[in-house]
């Protein structure tokens, strides 16, 4: 960390990452957090890894989230078909990264044993740093939309080749610039069926990938705002007496609090081979909402107290304020 300390006067500002911070995060292979050790990653548990992107978001919230999307995008190394998976990730001599959107703004037509996908989707977190672009479509065949017995459309989910991408330079936030959340293009790529693959369906026994990945979404990116709540209390803490901060302390120590506990829980789930209940996995959605609100509402009412330079581009406080609140625009805690 304090290596990056240093790395971090690089690239406060930039749009992306310099090489310096890629080959950092190579090193310590954490594109990799939840892959398997067999597949040449950490194989970290769900409270270790959520620790260290807590601290990674503390140290800068476009690193800490660019990896946190990145390596949760690493995760579906569990979802991928066994033949996929190990293309994609064993004997490389480099880290694969996988990212992209989760929304469904394309379409994949089925011919033979192909996808023909195309379409344009936005915010793939990353994008110019990914080795593999993740994405969901409507599936066609014989130019017929396919439809669930409920009637809606059946979606795919794939992985395809960065090569097989374009990308669409048009991330202009106010905060987590580096993370380079581009939109991309796909046209007509020919994608084998082996890159296809479902997040309700999984390939690895590791206790990990038991999580379903809703949950496992809203607890990667609540332990974000967790840490980029505290590196702005600790920046406010040289402003403003601490006293004046308290509210936001203790809402961040609660919340830092009830995310482990919740953590905790999962893993003797996890361990005592139960099914997580639908109800369990929304109570935690509720708790993560009500909380980053509640660290929204505190920093909000302690910005004021915080001075004009909280309010300069080029500002550490500013830079920690904008990334905060780009990061609270995530459907995941915007949604109803």
């Amino acid at each position: 960390m304090e290596n990056l300390l240093k790395l971090r006067k690089l690239y406060e500002g930039a749009n992306v990452f310099p090489q310096e911070i890629l080959n950092w995060i190579d090193d310590g292979n954490l594109w990799n957090l939840w892959v398997p050790k067999a597949f040449g990653g950490l194989e970290l548990s769900l409270s270790e890894g959520l620790t260290r992107l807590k601290e990674l978001a503390k140290m800068d919230a476009s690193l800490g989230w660019t990896i946190t999307l990145c390596s949760g995008a690493n995760y579906f190394i569990g979802n991928l078909q066994p033949s996929k998976a190990r293309e994609i990730f064993k004997g490389k001599d480099f880290n694969p990264c996988l990212g992209g959107s989760g929304g469904v703004f394309g379409t994949a037509e089925i011919v033979d044993d192909h996808y023909r996908i195309s379409g344009q989707w936005r915010y793939a977190t990353g994008a110019p740093y990914l080795t593999h672009f993740t994405l969901n479509a409507e599936i066609v065949e014989n130019g017929i939309q396919l439809r669930n017995n409920d009637g809606s459309p059946r979606v795919q989910s794939f992985v395809i080749p960065k090569e097989a991408v374009q990308i669409i330079p048009d991330w202009n936030t106010m905060g987590l610039k580096a993370t380079a959340t581009h939109s991309f293009a796909v046209d007509a790529y020919r994608a084998h069926k082996s890159c296809s693959f479902s997040y309700n369906d999984c390939y690895l026994p590791h206790p990990i990938f038991k999580i379903p990945f809703a949950l496992f979404a809203d607890l990667t990116l609540w332990v974000n705002y967790i840490g980029i709540a505290k590196n702005l209390l600790e920046e406010a803490s040289t402003v403003i007496a601490k006293g004046r901060l308290q509210a936001l302390e203790d809402t961040i120590l609660e919340s830092d609090y009830k995310l482990f506990l919740y953590a905790s829980q999962i893993e003797k789930t996890i361990n005592a081979e139960k099914v997580f209940e639908v109800h369990y996995t929304e109570e935690i959605h509720h708790a993560a909402v009500i909380s980053v609100k509640e660290i929204s509402r505190n920093i909000i009412e302690v910005y004021p107290s915080l001075g004009v330079k909280a309010s300069t581009m080029g500002n550490r406080l500013n830079q920690i304020f904008c990334d905060y609140f780009t990061a609270t625009q995530h459907h995941i805690f915007t949604r109803k």
